[in-house]
């Protein structure tokens, strides 16, 4: 994800974080610190980093579980709405998706039984009484918040872990692309009402929570359909042949002149034997000549991208375009024969999509 950084490998997942976790985290400690001083500030501070441990715990909880299934989870990043594991796929089994997407809030449930039993209460005014300085208060807020998360993760608002409960059951009675779109549907509905309760009661968070819900339940919808669609098919099917390649040492303003005689967004840079050296985006062209490095070399700028071969299968290039611009298609001597772009990808599924 972009924007976000590592900070270290747990469990064989690499721990990742958005760079607006540190605008929330100097947002709660200058309002503390305007409302309470020092001392409340540091006690926000920590109450919010011993929450997000919670959520890292709760992200691990899929993760772990759906390793069992062997399933990987590359990487988790914490983000201000909470935390994301990026899993490889998600388990296609009811039962197993079940299983995986019950295993975060059951953590967090663990966690508020541990708390309980140290003495923590989670009633509704430890919530209210977050910074202040009364005995115990700092393990019943972390409880009450615990719980919270259980339940609110529970809610039937796809993607959340209930939504994916929802779709589950719902794969059980219908294929899993109309049971996503049903448990997509659901969400969104979901995420209207949070929109409406957080204009109602002025909480941006809860307006985040709503966008959220909204669009990654869209995407994973698509995502959905789109592999229910690329089922069958290989990177032969979907690749563009049709290109204008550019080479290493060619300067930036020969690259704009391409751009705009080709409709092509992306541009193969390959070496004098034609092997592929990288890629050059049409970002990165923007950028460099909006930056007047029109004399720059293309090779300085371009970028590594994975590469197949024509008898890959779609669903894996689907898989390597998550993180990159393109994906190129090579013979066995390395030589590019064409490549494949999120935009071609989802003009096949248009056209290949049932009507």
């Amino acid at each position: 994800m972009s924007w976000s950084f590592s900070i270290g490998r747990l469990f064989g997942s690499e721990l990742r974080v958005h760079a607006t976790f540190f605008l929330l985290l100097a947002w709660i400690g200058v309002a503390a610190w305007s409302s309470g001083g020092p001392q409340a500030a540091l006690q926000n501070l920590a109450f919010v980093l011993a929450l997000f441990a919670c959520v890292v715990a709760h992200e691990f909880g899929h993760a772990l579980t759906a390793r069992r299934y062997g399933i990987q989870t590359p990487d988790i990043t914490l983000l201000p709405i909470g935390g994301l594991a990026r899993l490889e796929r998600m388990p296609e089994k009811p039962a197993q998706e079940i299983a995986v997407a019950l295993a975060g809030p059951a953590v967090n449930i663990v966690i508020w039984s541990v708390l309980m039993l140290a003495g923590a209460g989670t009633s509704i005014d430890a919530l209210a009484g977050l910074g202040t300085s009364v005995p115990g208060s700092f393990l019943g807020q972390l409880a009450a918040v615990n719980l919270f998360l259980a339940l609110f993760n529970l809610l039937p608002a796809f993607p959340m872990d209930g939504g994916r409960v929802l779709r589950a059951l719902l794969a059980t009675r219908m294929d899993r692309v109309h049971a996503t779109r049903a448990a997509a549907t659901a969400g969104q509905v979901m995420a209207f009402l949070f929109a409406f309760w957080g204009l109602a009661s002025g909480n941006f968070m809860l307006l985040l929570i709503a966008l959220f819900v909204y669009f990654a339940g869209q995407a994973e919808s698509q995502d959905v359909a789109s592999r229910a669609v690329a089922g069958g098919l290989l990177a032969r099917d979907a690749m563009i042949t049709s290109f204008e390649s550019l080479r290493p040492a060619d300067p930036m303003h020969v690259a704009a002149q391409t751009l705009i005689r080709t409709t092509q967004h992306e541009f193969p840079v390959l070496d004098p034997e034609d092997h592929l050296a990288g890629f050059l985006t049409r970002t990165a062209l923007f950028r460099a000549m909006a930056s007047g490095h029109t004399t720059q070399a293309v090779g300085d700028v371009m970028e590594e991208v994975p590469q197949v071969t024509l008898g890959t299968a779609l669903e894996a290039a689907l898989d390597a375009l998550a993180d990159a611009p393109a994906v190129a298609v090579t013979d066995p001597d390395g030589r590019v024969l064409g490549y494949i772009t999120r935009e071609n990808v989802g003009e096949l599924m248009v056209l290949r999509a049932p009507r």
